[in-house]
């Protein structure tokens, strides 16, 4: 493994035994692993020590345990999860895929799934934010889980460093590991569900070479129910009323148990054709342009590709105050979704609660991927023209 990356790389073959140890002997781990099995440390550390008997890599890992795990959560969690491509992605290719970001841990371990249920023989390595790795056991179970780190809150010097370092990583576990790679289309959910991809992420991909070698393949990620809306339109809400407003570390954790065992519904992943198959048409654009058309076009793949379900387009007709896709929904699913949002209005709990603000917030973000998918269709039609 090449040393350059070590500070922010998974684990590797034949380092999970130790990262294992680290966890039995990480008493807040202990603590909170007791909550949930509450047996003597001693009995707990000789039934983890003998799961992970013949568990080397971290892809061992997540095939022993983390798609039954992801299984046992879309089976309690969701009313099932489907995956699709037009066509799905070359199976003799390691890709990076770049989705819209709708789950701080699911968007990528239900890819995990998904790639294996259909025949791929390895699963993707993540970007993850170190502001998430609270304390020391986070960290060491991700890096377990195939997780890259990319550090947040730095100056424009050190965030320059990071990014290049981290572009180099992907490349190289791309070109040299045989990795497939998951990353968001931007830093942090966008949490009105307006999906759209930062010039930014693109850049920071090619700092460690051509965008080419990393076989980019846009993926649109549909929830019929997205679980944290109530949590979205809370922190819309606080930083309306004060800016300064910040996200504490707590809130952050409470976004992750939410994402993860909140109901979501129905969940479709879509993989639009890998950009190489368009990338050379932009061969001469200078370098702004370059990015700006990459972003547009990846945009234009996601928001075609989404999955929509009754409660886009019931939210839509609610913000436009008319019935126009009512071909769309039935009277059962505006009573089933109207439920649905008094429910989760009701889960917040904080001053001055402006429940018609909070709806409209809600709102939108159910409406927007509608709104974008038929801007999406209306530009391809143009285009055809």
């Amino acid at each position: 493994m090449n040393e350059t990356f070590d500070d922010i790389r998974p684990y590797g073959e034949g380092e999970v035994k130790a990262a294992v140890e680290s966890l039995l002997h990480d008493r807040q781990f202990m603590t909170i692993l007791r909550g949930f099995i509450p047996l003597p440390k001693s009995v707990l550390r000789f039934i983890i020590r003998t799961m992970f008997i013949g568990v080397h890599s971290p892809l061992d890992f997540q095939l022993r345990y983390m798609k039954h795990a992801v299984r046992y959560v879309l089976r309690k969690c969701s009313d099932g999860c489907t995956f699709n491509g037009h066509p799905l992605p070359d199976k003799n290719i390691h890709h990076t895929y770049v989705s819209n970001h709708r789950d701080i841990v699911l968007d990528s371990a239900i890819l995990d799934l998904k790639l294996i249920e259909a025949g791929y023989d390895n699963t993707v390595e993540i970007a993850i934010g170190d502001n998430l790795l609270i304390y020391p056991w986070i960290k060491t179970l991700v890096k377990i889980n195939k997780a890259f780190t990319v550090r947040r809150g730095l100056s424009p010097r050190q965030l320059l460093e990071s990014s290049m370092l981290m572009s180099k990583y992907i490349h190289h576990a791309i070109r040299d590991k045989g990795e497939n790679i998951w990353i968001a289309q931007r830093e942090g959910r966008a949490k009105d569900s307006d999906d759209r991809t930062q010039e930014s992420v693109l850049k920071m991909l090619a700092y460690g070479g051509d965008l080419r070698e990393l076989h980019i393949v846009p993926l649109a990620i549909s929830y019929e129910y997205d679980p944290c809306d109530y949590l979205k339109a809370k922190e819309f809400q606080l930083k309306r009323d004060n800016p300064a407003y910040k996200k504490s570390r707590q809130d952050d954790l409470d976004n992750m148990k939410t994402g993860i065992m909140g109901y979501k519904g129905r969940i479709h992943y879509e993989c639009a054709p890998c950009i190489d198959t368009w990338l050379d048409e932009l061969d001469g654009l200078n370098k702004t342009d370059y990015y700006a058309a990459i972003a547009r076009r990846m945009d234009i793949e996601i928001h075609r590709s989404y999955t929509l379900f009754p409660c886009n387009y019931i939210a839509t007709d609610r913000i436009n105050g008319n019935n126009n896709h009512a071909a769309h929904y039935t009277k059962a699913d505006v009573e089933k979704f109207d439920t649905y949002i008094e429910r989760q209005l009701a889960k917040i709990d904080i001053p001055n609660k402006d429940n018609d603000f909070l709806r409209n917030c809600m709102l939108t973000m159910y409406s927007n991927p509608l709104v974008n998918q038929m801007e999406a269709l209306n530009q391809n039609e143009q285009q055809a023209g």
